[in-house]
């Protein structure tokens, strides 16, 4: 049963009992009205023109004839008011788990809510992150020099992550024996200049060795500094342990 049907019938049994309590007051007064007229009283048959002297004794009278009607109205009226206070009693039930159920449904609704805002905060801090690091990462990405220190450093980081021995002495020693430091230095006069593989580059090294040990991650051209020193080094580590070992050429 809905609040509202309660709250009808309760309408309907407050217009009953006031009607019901008018009734009763009619039927009192109906009954006062008859019992104040003496039972032995005759209807005169023609008006008294002299005031007759008042009795010794007031007429008796009782309310006997209306008691029964009267309490079985207040009766009825106990009945409808205690029917009508567990009609009340029902409907502030049913609005208190009405209240309840609609609380509960916010409640989960929020905790969705806010659920939902805490995952998208997240991913959102994640990416952040994310960006942060590779913004981090591209800060640290060092400069190397274009000169001969420059691509011995550049070649010696590229070295360290390939797992290629080599030191910065042993480079540096190497390339000024082989080329003074210039990365286009080319060699037309040695065996191999006359066999038509001449040796080129800082560390003066022939096309098939270059290709042979050529670094991934670097140019493919053989005068490139950094590319030459680490297909160099690569070589001498596999010939000879490492570019540290070689004290001439090679």
């Amino acid at each position: 049963m809905s609040a509202s049907s309660i709250t009808s019938r309760i309408r309907c049994l407050n217009k009953t009992q006031r009607l019901s309590a008018a009734g009763v007051s009619a039927i009192v007064v109906a009954a006062l009205s008859l019992s104040l007229v003496p039972a032995h009283a005759e209807t005169p048959a023609q008006p008294q023109t002299e005031p007759q002297a008042a009795s010794a004794a007031p007429a008796a009278f009782s309310l006997d004839a209306g008691a029964p009607q009267a309490k079985v109205i207040q009766a009825s009226l106990i009945e409808q008011h205690s029917t009508a206070e567990q009609l009340v009693k029902a409907a502030d039930a049913v609005r208190a788990k009405q209240a309840a159920a609609k609380a509960k449904a916010q409640a989960e609704a929020d905790a969705a809510k806010a659920k939902a805002e805490a995952a998208a905060q997240a991913k959102e801090d994640a990416a952040k992150r994310s960006t942060e690091v590779t913004t981090r990462s591209e800060a640290r990405t060092p400069v190397y020099a274009n000169n001969l220190d420059g691509w011995i450093s550049e070649a010696l980081a590229i070295m360290k992550a390939k797992g290629i021995p080599g030191s910065y002495d042993g480079l540096h020693r190497n390339i000024m024996r082989e080329s003074t430091g210039n990365p286009n230095a080319i060699n037309g006069w040695d065996i191999n200049a006359q066999n038509g593989i001449p040796s080129k580059g800082l560390l003066q090294v022939i096309q098939p060795t270059f290709n042979a040990y050529h670094v991934p991650g670097t140019s493919m051209n053989i005068y490139d500094p950094v590319a030459n020193i680490t297909a160099a080094a690569n070589y001498a580590a596999d010939r000879y342990g490492s570019i540290d070992n070689v004290n001439s050429a090679y």
